[in-house]
């Protein structure tokens, strides 16, 4: 069959949205399965952070080996065993009769999962340039379409069959995904390295020497912590904005949801745009929308206006994170690129970690508001960092190349 990347672009999206959409329907009510289905009566929630913190920590710290072992052997191999460990995790889970067992099973899954990160590397190394921008647009909308509608499908199954049934069927999403993967993804560009795999800690020496792409991961970093300080307080915030408790959840999940209908609109957009301008202006763009979406979210009171102000926010956030997987992938070499998406990936991971930890710890001593405001105020700074002197790269992505050429 000859190779399309536009049918790749398709089933990459479609096996991504199957794995985005079992963690929605399920992880989001994991505290309920602990409290219901564990007996976890003491420390609710420091049994939930547990649970879903180990897995972030563990594949934190696995992904630049498996990126590694990507660039040996292909990204979609390393695809097909990501799903069929992801969707054995979810049977775990299933069949899981204390937390210790789950937390057991989640980190399994950090130290073996990786689906969406390898789709990403797929769908970077294999379009033609002039359309990895689009390209990665699109596959970040699978995403944002499965956080629209997987906590609300999940609401809906999680009522009907239990939060264990969920699991059950999350694995079943997964199990279809790694299917789609092994049957219709194509990759044609990828040559066995006969040299035997790097150490990760030479990746990491080979990563340091590329100041762009270690310029990329600390903004991915900060970014996902940015993110992740206020994502866990909206819910409490919608209840200080007048929503009653039992609503708090349904006005909780329409503004989330709010944020995942811009990013579905603006991705594809902002991707284009970055093929024509540059990934580095789209990306200046993306966070100077989204920090002063960020701040000015303090000074709006009522659900209505925060909620379309988040729509707005997400507008321009939503060119973010495709604009530094496309410029990722335009920094580095073939040979590296998913050692780079490993180490991206950790970068991600790190920031979806911590941010939990330092929102709820600021939240004790600080209004909700004043924590939206740190947030946009991180995003701004990476923004102006951009413009220094001594973050030119950024700006002139040949200037490295033209510099090491120079020096050869």
């Amino acid at each position: 069959m000859e190779f399309s990347w536009k049918r790749n672009l398709f089933v990459l999206w479609t096996g991504t949205f199957l794995v985005g959409m079992a963690y929605s329907v399920s992880i989001p009510f994991m505290s309920i399965f602990l409290q219901n289905d564990l007996g976890v009566q003491d420390h609710l929630e420091a049994w939930t952070g547990v649970v879903l913190a180990v897995t972030f920590l563990a594949s934190s710290l696995i992904a630049p080996f498996w990126g590694s072992v990507a660039d040996k052997h292909g990204r979609k191999l390393m695809m097909l065993r990501a799903g069929l460990c992801l969707s054995l995790a979810y049977f775990l889970y299933f069949l899981v009769q204390n937390p210790y067992e789950l937390i057991a099973a989640r980190i399994l899954e950090g130290l073996l999962a990786g689906y969406i990160p390898s789709a990403i590397a797929l769908v970077a190394t294999n379009t033609p340039e002039k359309h990895v921008g689009y390209a990665l647009g699109i596959i970040s909308t699978a995403t944002a379409t499965s956080s629209i509608l997987g906590p609300l499908t999940g609401g809906v199954v999680s009522h009907l069959v239990g939060p264990r049934d969920t699991f059950l069927i999350a694995g079943v999403m997964v199990l279809i995904a790694f299917l789609i993967a092994l049957f219709g993804v194509q990759e044609p560009s990828f040559k066995k390295m006969e040299a035997k795999r790097s150490s990760v800690i030479n990746d990491l020496k080979s990563a340091a020497a590329n100041r762009s792409l270690m310029l990329a991961l600390v903004i991915v970093f900060i970014t996902s912590t940015s993110i992740m300080l206020i994502e866990p307080l909206l819910t409490v915030y919608v209840l200080k904005l007048g929503s009653s408790d039992s609503a708090a959840s349904l006005n909780a999940g329409i503004i989330f949801s709010a944020v995942g209908i811009a990013t579905l609109i603006a991705s594809p957009r902002w991707g284009k745009h970055g093929t024509k301008v540059g990934y580095e202006k789209v990306l200046f763009i993306g966070l100077i929308g989204g920090g002063i979406g960020s701040v000015l979210q303090i000074f709006f009171h009522n659900l209505i206006t925060f909620g379309s102000l988040r729509f707005v926010y997400g507008l321009f956030f939503a060119a973010v994170f495709p604009a530094l997987n496309a410029f990722i992938a335009q920094q580095t070499e073939p040979s590296f690129r998913s050692r780079a998406f490993g180490l991206n990936q950790s970068a991600n991971q790190l920031g979806i970690m911590l941010g939990p930890l330092l929102g709820g710890f600021l939240a004790i001593r600080l209004p909700i508001p004043t924590i939206f405001a740190i947030s946009g105020i991180m995003l701004l700074a990476v923004a102006l960092m951009l413009k220094l002197p001594k973050f030119a790269l950024l700006q002139h992505p040949s200037a490295e190349k033209e510099r090491s050429q120079s020096s050869s």
